[in-house]
């Protein structure tokens, strides 16, 4: 009894098996003890790591030597096991470092990548090493082998490779991000909705998804259209018809550019004047809005606004170069203004010829200067007036503003139901306006209820993009059928209690 103690003794005495005993024990420790304080997990590491060392040593194993021969299992596994731990802490330490101490100021994402490189071959070098050290099978046979299996797999997998390393190329460099609006070569273009190894994923504008291969990507030239500076630039080509002075056709596209809004007025938008020959002027419009997407929408507001403004302007388009046409008849132009005032506005346009010739013969000119009132809140207007030249702002107590251009009205509201106006009207250039009276249009209206539902829905309609919101996109078809049916009653019985 007495010697199987002794011999028990012994072995646990035994310097390699005390070795393995502590190594394998300290591992498990530390493993634990720093789930609770990741804070000191580099400190940790590293004193772990020297006292292995110094065990591993001293008791005549040291990590980095042979499997001994001609010694019992017993004592190959616990030097195994030793050498296990140390080179396994080891590999843990440097990666640890490499997680503490390589970072890229300013670039989180490149260093996340970098880090797990350099942390993965770490790995790959621990494991190459227990196979050399602890399990004593030749690296080099192996490493041979693999490499051979390696270049099958490779070959199978060339395509999925290629997308996978050049998906780490484009985190690297990152030539777009999450969010940004590219487009390739090809006229492919989108907001990019995912980025993994794999491919980038697309949505286009028709909220299609267009997944990319990485391979495919890194190969082509990408133009990110999303700078840090989320604006972005534009441009319009315009011919006209040289009926006018370049600078004041110039002009009157300058004041459709801020005419919308769009169109940021910072920097400002500008017009040149780029080509003049017999048959033309040629004008570039360059402005810009506050994101990619909203560009298509932008210019197709700023089209309605160059044609309301060249039609106030008496300005003709011409026609596509080399077609031989002028852009036009002349005989619009020997038309008096009112006249053709009433016949561009859809307001009037169910109305007979004579209709618009008395409406025209009744209007009254007014000018604005820039700068001036056209009329303030909590007015009332008594007539109708119709905005033939010019830019005018409207704006409410929010400080929501819009924009009227020639063609537009105001004033419907205090000329048929006496109510006062809840915004305020500011000539934003030098205006015209034609006013048609309170007894001229209830006279129209009388014979023609129509233009009553009209007036309604443009009155609605404006009062709910003041409010934040559009009537004619954002509000149901029901709502706004109500909305109107409402203002048309109301209209019809003011009209009848002041007859």
């Amino acid at each position: 009894m007495l010697q199987e103690k002794a011999d028990f003794t012994s072995v646990l005495l035994d310097p390699v098996i005390l070795a393995g005993l502590v190594a394998i024990a300290g591992g498990i420790a530390l493993r634990w003890f720093l789930r609770g304080h990741p804070a000191h997990g580099v400190m940790l590491r590293l004193g772990f790591l020297i006292a292995v060392t110094v065990i591993a040593i001293k008791s005549g194993n040291a990590p980095y030597e042979p499997a001994p021969t001609g010694v019992s299992p017993l004592h190959r596994a616990f030097i195994g096991a030793t050498k296990l731990v140390w080179w396994t802490t080891a590999a843990w330490f440097m990666a640890a470092c490499v997680r503490v101490f390589l970072r890229f100021e300013g670039q989180a994402r490149e260093s996340r990548v970098i880090q797990d490189l350099i942390v993965g071959i770490i790995y790959v070098g621990a494991v190459l090493s227990i196979i050399a050290y602890v399990f004593g099978a030749p690296v080099g046979t192996l490493l041979a082998t693999s490499g051979v299996v390696a270049i099958i797999l490779g070959l199978a997998l060339q395509s999925t490779l290629n997308d996978l390393f050049s998906g780490i190329a484009l985190n690297i460099g990152q030539p777009y991000a999450i969010g940004d609006w590219i487009a390739l070569p090809d006229g492919t273009q989108g907001r990019v909705t995912e980025m993994n190894w794999r491919a980038t994923h697309l949505l286009n504008g028709t909220n299609d998804l267009v997944v990319l291969p990485n391979a495919q990507l890194a190969k082509l030239m990408v133009t990110n259209r999303s700078s840090s500076e989320r604006s972005h630039g534009a441009t319009l080509t315009l011919r006209f018809v040289p009926t006018r002075r370049p600078t004041l056709i110039a002009e009157a596209m300058q004041n459709a550019l801020l005419n919308s809004t769009a169109i940021l007025q910072t920097p400002p938008p500008g017009v040149q004047i780029t080509a003049l020959d017999a048959d033309a002027v040629t004008l570039e419009l360059s402005f810009r809005v506050a994101e990619f997407s909203r560009i298509a929408r932008t210019k197709s507001e700023l089209f309605d606004l160059v044609y309301r403004h060249a039609k106030a302007g008496d300005l003709r388009l011409a026609s596509h170069e080399g077609s031989g046409g002028t852009g036009g008849g002349t005989l619009e132009a020997a038309r008096p203004t009112p006249l053709r005032l009433t016949e561009t506005l859809p307001l009037f346009s169910s109305l007979s010829g004579d209709e618009k010739e008395r409406i025209a013969s009744s209007m009254t000119r007014r000018a604005y200067r820039k700068g001036e009132i056209v009329a303030a809140r909590g007015d009332i207007l008594s007539s109708l007036l119709i905005l033939r030249s010019g830019i005018v702002s409207v704006e409410d107590a929010s400080g929501i503003e819009l924009r009227l251009a020639p063609g537009d009205y105001i004033g419907e509201s205090g000329m048929l139901m006496k109510a006062a106006e809840t915004a305020t009207f500011r000539a934003l250039t030098n205006v015209v306006m034609y006013e048609v009276d309170r007894e001229t249009m209830a006279q129209l209206l009388e014979e023609r209820p129509g233009i009553a539902e009209e007036l309604a829905l443009h009155l609605s309609q404006r009062a709910a993009k003041l409010g934040g919101t559009d009537a004619g996109i954002a509000a149901s078809s029901a709502t706004r059928q109500g909305i109107v049916t409402r203002l048309v009653d109301q209209i019809m019985m003011a009209l009848k209690s002041s007859a």
